[in-house]
Parts: C-alpha cells; structure tokens; sequence
C-alpha cells in the first residue's frame, strides 16, 4: 500500500535517533515528569506538545523543526494553538 504512514516512520526514525543518542522516548518523559505514554503520542504526531517536542529534540541536539517540519512550518510571528497546561 502506498498509503504508508508518515508520522510512523518520522516517530521510528526518533525512537531509533534517541537510541543511538543513549536516550529514550521514556527518558524524556522522566525527565518532563510525564507519563511515558503522552511522550510517544506527542512522538508519534497524535497529539502535539511545544514542550515535549522541545525535551525530545534537545535529546538528539537539535531543534524541534528539524524533528517535525511540518509543525513549525509557519512563521514564528504566526499565533499557534499552544500546547498543555
């Protein structure tokens, strides 16, 4: 099927980058005092979170645009439905 789906690979390519960077998605979630749960959502692009994308991407030393272009694809100046409380 072509209908592959693109936050699956995206969510497989981090979980394999926090590997091979010592870390995990259970890691950040520790670390952000979450559940592990929310972390793989946010990951797998069920659900967004500014701030557990920035803990995932931190991680892997970069910025969370590198991670999810598409979610910050819009200009900075933009307003944005924010994340949790």
């Amino acid at each position: 099927h072509d209908t592959m789906r693109p936050a699956r690979e995206q969510h497989e390519r981090i979980k394999m980058r926090l590997r091979l960077a010592g870390s995990s998605l259970a890691a950040v979630a520790r670390e952000l005092g979450v559940a592990a749960t929310t972390v793989t959502t946010v990951s797998q692009g069920a659900r967004r979170s500014r701030r557990i994308e920035a803990g995932i991407a931190a991680k892997l030393g970069v910025g969370p645009a590198e991670l999810w272009p598409e979610r910050y694809s819009a200009p900075e100046s933009t307003p944005r439905h924010g994340g949790g409380p």
